[in-house]
């Protein structure tokens, strides 16, 4: 990871503007044997120009096999181990949403689901309903009642909603409840030491309550609890890496991640498209060192199954690309947090295909192209995650010497 006592020792509060544009779930498999994978068959002039000026390589979230979440691995881009920094992603999303998370409270992440009349899941994701549905429901379990525990819930976005509770003797090691898997009910909280034994019990009492209340409510008729944590208080951005951050997101936990590092978050609508997004981080680039951007549907097309559609995506913030490239960044990183091959329909171990473009301070190697293969044989070779800002840092010129 990056070492951030040294960070603080050789960070400039001086140098070149920053730019990481993340593709989520970027990383891919091709569909047929020797086929290309999505981003390969992508029509992408603007990221192959890039490639090819640029150094390329693939990155390793957490370790070689291991298949990260996307808390893990955002925060392996942003530089902190997320084998050190185990954040739950109940922190991350209620975080991401405005909901404050103190000492002591647990921060939830909650998923509507479709259960059949035998209380077994149809669909984990109750048919992704709409932002605008998941909030009727959210209203629908506001008021639960559980003696000696304030409950705040928000929806989050389309199936996804989060909670936080606070109360004596909270304790966040909790497991998931949802079984990650159709055709099963869902489990019951689980305490995974003895000191969350009473915060588990509240969950039933909570999980009972709701599937009474969102009975007869379909496709949302059920929900799962995931992610139960608290605040991991981490390093921040301006103090290890002497860089004033925002974030450019639309989806609650990516913003989240970025906040708790010490981002600021720009605000954002639910329909804003890529090209929004573009515009959001361009209108006030002066502002900032550093601009993180996030784009979600690569990888949500990638857990659909769909590769077409994937590549939809992908030539879609190509298309946009000019928005970013016409700020005129420093350095530019262009990669995804994971990936996530349509063939696979989840998150894999494969390595993601990552380019950094800086062109007063880096040499081009023989990239021809934005993709797996090229990025293969890449300058960059193959690097854990939380290498990319030390180089970002680096090429920004935001780094001193270290030692004599």
């Amino acid at each position: 990871m990056a070492n951030f006592d040294l960070m603080r020792r050789l960070a400039l509060n001086t140098g070149g503007k920053i730019l990481l544009l993340v593709m989520d779930g970027l990383g891919g498999l091709p569909r047929e044997q020797g086929g290309p994978t999505e981003l390969e068959a992508a029509h992408t002039p603007n990221l192959d120009r890039l490639a090819r000026e640029g150094s390329t390589g693939l990155s390793i979230p957490v370790a070689r096999g291991i298949a990260p979440g996307s808390g893990p691995a955002h925060l392996a881009m942003f530089g902190y181990d997320p084998l050190v920094y185990d954040i739950g992603r109940g922190v991350l999303e209620s975080v991401g949403i405005g909901l404050d998370v103190n000492p002591g409270d647990v921060a939830i992440r909650g998923n509507f689901c479709t259960v059949d009349e035998n209380g077994i899941i149809t669909d984990r994701r109750a048919g992704r309903i709409s932002t605008e549905e998941g909030a009727k429901r959210v209203e629908i379990l506001r008021d639960i009642k559980i003696p000696g525990v304030d409950i705040d819930i928000e929806i989050a976005k389309e199936y996804r909603f989060a909670m936080v509770w606070r109360g004596a003797g909270l304790n966040g090691h909790i497991a998931d409840t949802d079984p990650q898997q159709t055709g099963v009910a869902p489990l019951p909280a689980k305490a995974l030491s003895p000191e969350a034994e009473h915060t588990a019990e509240i969950a039933n009492r909570w999980l009972a309550e709701a599937r009474e209340r969102l009975r007869g409510h379909e496709p949302a008729n059920m929900a799962t609890l995931r992610g139960f944590a608290m605040d991991p208080a981490l390093p921040k951005y301006s103090d290890v890496y002497k860089l004033k951050a925002a974030c450019v997101a639309v989806y609650p936990m990516y913003k989240g991640v970025s906040k708790l590092v010490g981002m600021d978050i720009i605000p954002s609508t639910a329909h804003d498209t890529t090209e929004d997004e573009f515009n959001h981080a361009a209108e006030i680039w002066n502002d900032y060192d550093f601009v993180f951007c996030h784009v979600k549907y690569t990888d949500s097309r990638g857990e659909d199954g769909n590769f077409d559609a994937k590549v939809k995506v992908i030539e879609g913030v190509d298309q946009a690309l000019p928005i970013l490239t016409g700020m005129n960044p420093d350095v530019m990183i262009v990669t995804g947090d994971h990936s996530t091959p349509a063939t696979y329909k989840a998150h894999s171990w494969h390595p993601v295909p990552t380019l950094l473009w800086a062109p007063a301070t880096h040499m081009t190697d023989r990239a021809e192209c934005y993709g797996e293969r090229d990025c293969m044989t890449g300058a960059l070779g193959q690097f854990p995650a939380t290498d990319l800002m030390p180089l970002a840092l680096a090429h920004a010129k935001r780094l001193t010497k270290y030692g004599a």
